[in-house]
């Protein structure tokens, strides 16, 4: 939507597909607090959207929480000229509280007095917090918000943590047998890493992780203080972690951008402006000699290119007019596979970035995101092979640069401005599925469709499977997207190994959601084709199943996913 942006999300995509992991979260673990975005849904603010914070998050999902505003969203509500205006229209949109310091909301009392709030409306705002609070035990008789001892936020336990989210987190998108990176017996493996995100901190965390942000707001550019948590640079990690044989070189050879221009509009940030003091002096003002880094990419056996983004360009109030690399960083890879020399490309960023014509040309590819404080040691030990990647693909990743969006559930066909699928992500090993056993027949008023199939590791390097299941429609009168996935199960599996894994598909699933007067959930009988797959575009295995019966129809759904075990 843009930082403040607008859309006219139609009612069912929105509860079936946008609503759901915070009605999953509300409902299902009891988040008792959320927070509406700056943006607007069909024409409204959402901090002052009563049919998004009232009659669906209360009335329907049943949230009896506290509803918090993103920072100044209220004071920057258009049309409204005074705070008790602004004051007004968020509480009575379902708002509780005025983030960060209730510039706003101290008007209240000025909105009730000339009739903009009813005093039962600020009631049940101050009832709402006070509920959160006592439900923390901040009345509690010995109530204390901290530990009365210093709080150790940077342990080995906590490192490890780090590490193996990063490790799961990597995506291997291409791979010629490049990678792992290893030497022969008889000859040194020389790699030289370079591109603007190889000696960076920037490249480890998005812009609302703690150390990054911190640093960020505070103009910090040079963050070796050893009071502050440590994050892992990729050529840090490279170094560290090299097996035996390997020698690396490091020359930076292109920066990020070559210059930024921050424009801010009349209805953006205005703290906007303010991005534009640091402009690119987010590292320790590191050269990037492109030639230096051209002359030790041909005397190097591999080139690794750590491109992309940092927390300047990708994050919160910062969007960019296309998705190919920033800067010249597309025409120094090009420079950089014009040497003969093989080039694994590692991108990192919160969002993917069009690199067709690159990936074709590149020996290996790898989509690293934001890796997070161990970033450098996780993303090196995956291109030496000491972790074999696993991660999948969280959306599809485009080709070309269009302004429509391009999501996996909208066709079961094969879409030709699509890189890589949605689901995908290779390894250093291979993978068989076989011998899917399903319930080919059940009511839909039974709880669940019990489904089975076999895993296993047909290759030489112990890995992870992320294994994934998918329903399909048989008919375009169903009611639901043409694929959609409702599981997905890590499995480990050493070389030769097989698991059966076994899911439990809920009826639930198969639903859809409809407002014939009233909202509800429907369960319908018909065909549906159960898949089981790599990714939305490698399916392996696949049944149909039919739900026979009367259709159901219920207030809400009580699934949300499937359950998958081995």
């Amino acid at each position: 939507l843009g930082y403040g942006g607008g859309g006219d999300t139609e009612e069912k995509e929105l509860m079936e597909e946008i609503l759901m992991p915070h009605e999953a979260m509300i409902r299902l673990a009891g988040s008792k607090c959320v927070m509406p975005g700056y943006h607007e849904v069909h024409g409204t603010k959402c901090v002052c959207n009563s049919e998004i914070l009232q009659d669906i998050l209360r009335d329907y999902v049943g949230f009896d929480g506290m509803v918090v505003s993103d920072y100044t969203a209220i004071s920057q509500l258009p049309d409204l000229s005074t705070p008790e205006e602004k004051a007004a229209a968020a509480i009575n949109g379902g708002n509780d509280v005025d983030f960060p310091e209730g510039s706003d909301y101290k008007s209240l009392q000025v909105a009730i007095d000339k009739g903009l709030v009813k005093p039962e409306v600020l009631e049940r705002a101050v009832k709402d917090v006070l509920r959160h609070k006592f439900r923390a035990g901040l009345f509690d008789k010995d109530a204390y918000l901290y530990s009365k001892e210093n709080i150790v936020l940077d342990t080995p336990e906590e490192r490890q943590t780090a590490y193996d989210i990063a490790t799961q987190s990597v995506v291997l998108l291409e791979n010629n047998g490049i990678l792992p990176l290893k030497a022969s017996n008889d000859k040194k493996l020389n790699v030289l890493v370079t591109g603007p995100n190889a000696n960076s901190v920037w490249a480890m965390c998005g812009d609302y992780a703690y150390p990054a942000m911190s640093y960020f707001w505070k103009r910090v550019e040079n963050i070796t203080d050893q009071d502050k948590p440590h994050i892992v640079k990729l050529l840090e990690g490279m170094t560290e972690n090299k097996p035996e044989g390997v020698n690396i070189t490091y020359s930076r050879g292109c920066d990020w951008t070559e210059d930024i221009e921050t424009v801010y509009g009349e209805l953006g940030d205005e703290r906007a402006w303010e991005y534009e003091l640091l402009h690119r002096k987010v590292d320790s003002g590191e050269k990037a000699d492109r030639q230096e880094a051209l002359k030790m990419a041909g005397e190097a056996d591999v080139i690794v290119a750590a491109v992309g983004e940092n927390v300047m360009l990708c994050g919160e109030n910062r969007d960019r007019k296309g998705l190919r690399l920033p800067g010249k960083q597309e025409e120094y890879v090009n420079e950089l596979i014009k040497t003969g020399k093989p080039v694994v490309l590692v991108i990192f960023g919160g969002r993917a970035q069009v690199v067709a014509g690159l990936a074709e040309r590149c020996a290996a590819v790898i989509q690293a995101w934001y890796p997070g404080e161990e970033g450098g040691h996780a993303v090196a030990d995956i291109l030496y092979g000491k972790v074999s990647p696993s991660a999948k693909l969280s959306l599809s990743y485009p080709n070309t640069e269009i302004n429509e969006p391009i999501c996996y559930n909208y066709s079961a066909e094969k879409d030709s401005r699509i890189q890589w699928p949605f689901g995908y992500g290779l390894t250093y090993t291979t993978f068989e599925y076989s011998n899917l056993k399903v319930d080919k027949e059940v009511k839909t008023g039974a709880e669940a469709i019990n489904l089975t199939f076999e895993l296993k590791n047909t290759g030489k390097v112990a890995a992870d499977e992320v294994a994934q299941i998918y329903i399909s429609p048989t008919s375009a009168e169903q009611k639901i997207r043409p694929i959609q996935l409702q599981g997905f199960a890590r499995v480990p599996l050493q070389p030769g190994e097989s698991k059966t894994i076994k899911v439990k598909l809920y009826t639930e699933q198969f639903g859809y959601y409809s407002n014939e007067g009233q909202r509800q959930w429907n369960i319908a009988p018909g065909k549906f084709v159960v898949k089981v797959g790599a990714s939305s575009a490698d399916i392996k295995l696949q049944e149909t199943v039919n739900l026979t019966g009367k259709p159901v129809v219920k207030p809400l759904r009580d699934h949300y996913f499937s359950e998958l075990g081995v």
